[in-house]
């Protein structure tokens, strides 16, 4: 779980996805409008068609606004 924070009262257009290690979209995790706060997102291991994903490493991109982290993380299952 990656936890990340929002300052400030703005309303913010947030965009949370993971990628395989050949850059292609697995999951949209939040794409939407968010307020500021601390927020948590939990990956069910699922690709954007409700299909289970293999064991490995994937990439994840979080950017809110002027915001953009991106980071590796291994799935084992």
């Amino acid at each position: 779980m990656h936890w990340f924070g929002l300052e400030g009262w703005i309303w913010r257009m947030v965009n949370i996805t993971i990628y395989d290690m050949m850059g292609r979209v697995v999951k949209t995790m939040v794409n939407s409008q968010q307020n500021a706060g601390f927020k948590s997102v939990l990956w069910n291991t699922t690709n954007d068609f409700g299909k289970p994903v293999s064991a490995g490493v994937y990439l994840y991109r979080i950017q809110a606004s002027e915001f953009v982290q991106a980071s590796k993380m291994v799935l084992i299952k």
